[in-house]
């Protein structure tokens, strides 16, 4: 399957001096993540909810004066209608994107999101929380346990003692000897 069978074709855009809440607003009421950003029909780049939280709400920036053009990202990747999709999820993965811009010589003829993609091929998923499940790895509570903490292969449970005999982590319980009444 191809992008262009995918992607959404009716990209809404605004100028880069559309203020900042005008477009959160348009973003709102038609549903979406992202807008192209436009001039005189030339594509400049991308904003999506994602720049205007982090760029400019978390910086406790003035939005009411805020413009487009300062926080629209222009440096994008981008793909052709007829790559095929996993080439692309392999993009929007790689980058930790959401939203990637379809290009054919030089104009926007569209944007494909994730959910563009697992609408068509929902069997797509797995590849893309791969990326996800590795950079939250480090948080989880088995990357902070000490040596003789763990969980138990046998029962599943937490423990503060676990033992480690040929590779099989047991807590105190499972590693007892099983004796059997005759």
């Amino acid at each position: 399957m191809q992008v262009a069978d995918a992607m959404t074709m009716n990209v809404i855009s605004v100028t880069p001096d559309f203020s900042l809440p005008d477009t959160a607003r348009l973003m709102t009421s038609n549903k979406i993540g992202a807008v192209a950003i436009k001039d005189k029909g030339k594509f400049l780049g991308l904003l999506t909810e994602r720049d205007i939280v982090r760029k400019a709400v978390a910086k406790n920036i003035n939005i009411k004066r805020a413009k487009v053009k300062d926080f629209m990202r222009t440096e994008l990747a981008t793909i052709g209608p007829a790559a095929d999709l996993y080439e692309a999820l392999i993009e929007m993965r790689d980058n930790s994107i959401r939203h990637l811009p379809v290009v054919e010589n030089n104009k926007l003829i569209g944007l494909l999101t994730i959910k563009d993609v697992l609408k068509i091929e929902p069997q797509l998923f797995d590849l893309i929380v791969e990326k996800y499940e590795l950079k939250e790895e480090s948080r989880k509570l088995l990357n902070t346990l000490r040596p003789e903490e763990g969980i138990c292969n046998e029962c599943g449970e937490y423990s503060e003692k676990i033992k480690n005999d040929d590779e099989v982590s047991l807590c105190e319980n499972c590693s007892k000897p099983q004796t059997t009444v005759v």
